[in-house]
């Protein structure tokens, strides 16, 4: 069984990016598993706290490839960003 990592992040977007398919991608391009927590999408910007599981190193490469495209990632723990 391979080994799987747990992460919670605060995505946050901005308005260039609201329309994108940008959590399918997650799903999709690196097989990351998500649950999403929380969320709010306004026309000019947006958040989204998610659960992320998956292989560590598919967790990286979507998380890298996050913060490429313009996405601002936070961790957070317990509903908590952190600083």
């Amino acid at each position: 069984m391979a080994k799987t990592t747990r992460m919670r992040v605060r995505l946050t977007f901005p308005a260039h990016l609201i329309q994108e398919p940008i959590v399918y991608r997650l799903v999709k391009d690196f097989d990351i598993v998500i649950n999403i927590r929380r969320a709010d999408v306004k026309a000019d910007y947006g958040w989204v706290l998610l659960e992320l599981e998956g292989a560590p190193g598919k967790l990286e490469r979507g998380i890298a490839w996050l913060k490429e495209a313009g996405v601002q990632v936070d961790p957070i723990e317990s509903d908590v960003v952190i600083p």
